[in-house]
């Protein structure tokens, strides 16, 4: 029997494996060998063109994919500890520290901002300052195409991550200042209008508001943060108000609030130009008002010009002092009737709506805006000549607005100082009011003759004197009575027809003018009562009352102020009044005299900023002469005769005294 020997097999160490060659490649090579060696002179398959720029591909310039890839990743990294591609990725959204700093390329910013907005989801909390990078980025100076890249972006963001819509907002708004972070010059990129910057901001703003309808409330807190400072340029204010009222357009929600915040600001600027000019000589607070140039009021080009007219000069330091207050109260005067032109605009366009809803709107929004806003505001010069305006514009609306200020004057729920005010705003609108018709006068007149009447029967008998802390609603409502009758006192006489003629009270003076059933009484009753308003109305309109009064044949008082002169209002005030001294000097009198008397504030007073005041041309009621009296007493003046003396004011007063 034969055995069969197994074959010995190598061990795996021995083993030499050999790649197999590709009998193709080099039979290729060789055959390239013999050609090359046959054939020295025959050109190369490759060629490089010399005309043909070679360079290196930049850090920046990676396809879209591998962007889009590499911030997917550097976030995922970013959420384990690892920020360095995260940090990298930051990188390209800073702006370069100085000139010789490599910029990040557009395309390079295109494509990382749409990766980022693949991954829009990954950016939670932890990624706050990457997303403070892309948003203060300077994307609003780039090309149409990023613009709308990165306004999807904003929108992806703010509906995926809610905290990041107030950053948004605020981001938004503040490129909507005279400052704008996003308007930077950009790298080898053109320039572009600033009026299509804030074009371009507003749509932005626009399109968050569509998709996030609740940021409404959150943008209304970024608009008036970023308001300018009263002490902001003029330029500053007028490129801020009128993107506020291009917000106003397209977020009509915010209409009555967006509104509201100018007027509060401008209410401001208009107290702190009242105070300046108060300072100031007479004669230099009418010029810095009457006098601003006209020229430099034009607000038209704000939008693309970045030169503000209000910057300081460098000769500043070497102004006199007064100079420089005065140029900066102009300053201040241009600033406020720029903006109060802007917003007789804005409302004129509202108020010549088609629609009755939109007119009455902003007439409720103006009314709206005196209660909360100009009423409760002590001193306001020109805010409130907006509701002057227009509320003038219809009988329905002169009607509301009387009513509103009489019912608030004679409310004993509301604080003194309102009820005060609004006997103010009363009389001057009737006085001052073009188109104040004369039935109203009249109903105003009795409205507030009614209230003095209840007044008196409630105080009389309890007063010891005129006192402006316990009877302060009563002064103030015969100061307004006053003040009416100085402007309109032809209204108050009777007419041919009219059957209440107030014959009631006799007089020396012979023929005399017909008056309206209770206007002589109603003075007579008020004026020669224990509470003597004319001791405690202002001075100023006291006299001009007395002056007309006298010369109309309606009743004499010059014998009360004379009176008056020696009566002394700390004697009759209260135990508890503030002007209680243990020793009373000639300056502390005078000063207690002054300062217990009513300010001689009437809100409707002229008007004469000169680029505004246009508007109320034709509804404001010039101060009109006295027939016969005040060409006489310019006559007087010119022979060098006094107005009143010491006789006839004596003689006047028996006579006065007769008659009672």
């Amino acid at each position: 029997m034969t055995t069969a020997t197994r074959p010995v097999r190598p061990a795996p160490s021995q083993i030499t494996t050999k790649l197999p060659r590709s009998s193709t490649l080099v039979r290729k090579r060789e055959d390239d060998l013999d050609l090359e060696s046959s054939s020295p002179t025959k050109r190369h398959r490759v060629t490089f063109d010399s005309d043909v720029e070679v360079r290196m591909v930049e850090k920046w310039e990676k396809p879209p994919a591998v962007i889009q890839d590499a911030v997917r990743r550097a976030l995922q990294s970013h959420t384990t500890g690892d920020s360095t591609d995260y940090d990298k990725v930051k990188a390209v959204y800073a702006p370069p520290e100085d000139s010789s700093q490599e910029h990040a390329s557009p395309t390079a910013i295109r494509n990382h901002t749409a990766a980022l907005l693949s991954n829009v989801s990954r950016l939670n909390k932890s990624c706050t300052d990457l997303v403070h990078s892309v948003l203060s980025s300077d994307w609003l100076g780039r090309s149409d195409d990023y613009v709308h890249l990165f306004v999807q972006f904003l929108a992806n963001l703010v509906s995926a991550q809610g905290l990041f819509l107030a950053d948004s907002l605020r981001m938004l708004v503040e490129n909507l200042t005279t400052a704008p972070p996003s308007q930077r010059q950009i790298h080898d990129l053109p320039s572009i209008p600033r009026s299509k910057y804030y074009s371009r901001a507003h749509k932005a703003l626009q399109y968050l508001l569509q998709i996030v309808p609740s940021a409404c409330r959150i943008l209304l807190s970024s608009l008036t943060t970023q308001f300018p400072h009263p002490s902001d340029s003029r330029r500053a204010h007028v490129v801020y108000v009128h993107n506020l009222l291009q917000i106003a357009e397209y977020a009509p929600v915010l209409q009555m609030d967006i509104l509201a915040l100018i007027t509060e600001r401008l209410v401001k600027i208009d107290l702190q130009v009242q105070e300046d000019l108060e300072d100031l000589a007479e004669d230099v607070e009418e010029g810095v008002v009457q006098h601003v140039p006209q020229a430099q009021l034009d607000s038209a080009n704000f939008l693309d010009d970045d030169q503000d007219s209000d910057e300081e000069s460098d000769t500043d330091e070497e102004m006199d002092a007064d100079v420089l207050r005065t140029r900066d109260i102009t300053k201040s005067v241009e600033k406020m009737d720029c903006i109060l032109d802007m917003l007789f605009t804005y409302y004129d366009q509202k108020a010549s709506a088609t629609s009755l809803d939109s007119r009455q709107s902003i007439v409720d929004i103006l009314m709206g805006q005196f209660q909360t806003i100009i009423l409760p505001t002590h001193r306001s010069r020109h805010t409130q000549f907006l509701l002057f305006h227009f509320v003038q514009q219809s009988s329905a609306r002169i009607d509301a607005f009387v009513a509103m200020c009489a019912q608030t004057s004679f409310d004993k729920r509301r604080p003194a100082m309102i009820r005060q005010s609004a006997a103010a705003y009363l009389a001057s609108f009737v006085a001052r009011g073009v188109h104040v018709s004369s039935e109203i006068v009249v109903e105003v007149w009795d409205y507030i003759s009614t209230e003095l009447k209840r007044l008196h029967r409630e105080s009389e008998a309890g007063c010891r004197g005129p006192d402006l802390q316990r009877y302060s609603t009563y002064y103030s409502l015969v100061q307004a009575l006053l003040y009416i009758f100085c402007f309109r006192w032809r209204d108050l006489e009777a007419r041919p027809d009219d059957d209440d003629v107030d014959n009631d009270l006799p007089s020396i003076y012979g023929e005399e003018r017909q008056w309206r059933a209770g206007v002589k009484e109603t003075f007579q009753l008020n004026i020669f009562s224990k509470l003597n308003p004319l001791k405690v109305c202002s001075p100023a309109i006291v006299t001009e009352f007395a002056r007309i009064a006298h010369h109309l044949h309606v009743i004499y008082v010059y014998h009360l102020l004379e009176t008056n002169k020696r009566v002394r209002l700390s004697q009759c005030s209260g135990p508890s009044s503030y002007t209680q001294l243990n020793r009373e000097t000639a300056l502390t009198a005078r000063r207690d005299e002054d300062h217990q008397h009513l300010d001689e504030y009437f809100p409707f007073d002229p008007y004469h900023l000169p680029k505004s005041k246009r508007w109320i041309e034709g509804d404001y009621r010039e101060w009109v002469g006295i027939p016969g009296l005040d060409d006489q007493e310019a006559s007087e003046s010119e022979s060098g005769e006094e107005h009143a003396g010491d006789g006839d004011v004596e003689e006047a007063t028996g006579t006065e005294k007769s008659d009672e």
